[in-house]
């Protein structure tokens, strides 16, 4: 069986877990990161390591407090210093997993400002917008890191999905501090990851040295 014969589950429940598995090996990969790599450069542009996992766990908590269905409140997006940014970044997997099992949540809609201020996404629909980052970002993390990212080819399929349908084209990605920057070229035979990666703007032979 070839890569586009796998079938992914992208369904209102099966998202859902499709999030949990990529958000925990994310978690995986965050977790083998040594204490002098904090400063390390990561594909995202000029962001080091501890700035990408700022980000990364800023959007963790930023999509819990939607996921519960609270009022919005755009500070809780907002990136923050981290001193251990393992612990930090630990600690945001286990509260947006939690919100993400709650009981309703996928009937909900949600509020994401980092989209827009105002427009409301089902909530399935915002699980996918954070899936395509935590396989995205991840593999962000394991090539500063210099391991191997290891997916399984069904979430980085339901990632390249998603991004298909949900991640446009266009001057978005030309901001300053755009998660996904244009489309690259890939030569040469290519994997799932590395078609996945090329198309939101990564290099997939990136390496930090």
């Amino acid at each position: 069986m070839t890569d586009t014969d796998t079938i992914t589950d992208t369904s209102q429940g099966g998202i859902q877990e499709l999030d949990r598995r990529a958000v925990l090996r994310s978690a995986e990969i965050v977790a083998q990161a040594r204490e002098d790599q904090w400063d390390d450069p990561t594909p995202c542009g000029t962001w080091s390591l501890r700035r990408l996992l700022a980000h990364m766990t800023a959007q963790h908590l930023g999509f819990a407090a939607a996921a519960e269905g609270g009022p919005v409140d755009e500070a809780v997006w907002q990136e923050t210093p981290l001193d251990d940014p393992r612990r930090a970044y630990a600690d945001s997997v286990d509260r947006v997993l939690d919100a993400f099992a709650a009981d309703g949540m996928l009937d909900r809609t949600v509020v994401l400002p980092w989209i827009h201020p105002t427009m409301k996404f089902a909530a399935p629909r915002a699980v996918g917008f954070h899936l395509v980052d935590y396989v995205v970002h991840g593999w962000d993390v394991a090539a500063s890191l210099g391991v191997p990212a290891a997916y399984d080819e069904d979430l980085v399929l339901a990632a390249a999905e998603v991004a298909r349908k949900e991640v446009p084209d266009g001057p978005s990605r030309e901001r300053p501090g755009a998660s996904f920057r244009p489309a690259v070229g890939l030569t040469g035979p290519a994997s799932a990851q590395d078609r996945l990666l090329a198309s939101l703007g990564r290099d997939p032979r990136w390496s930090p040295r």
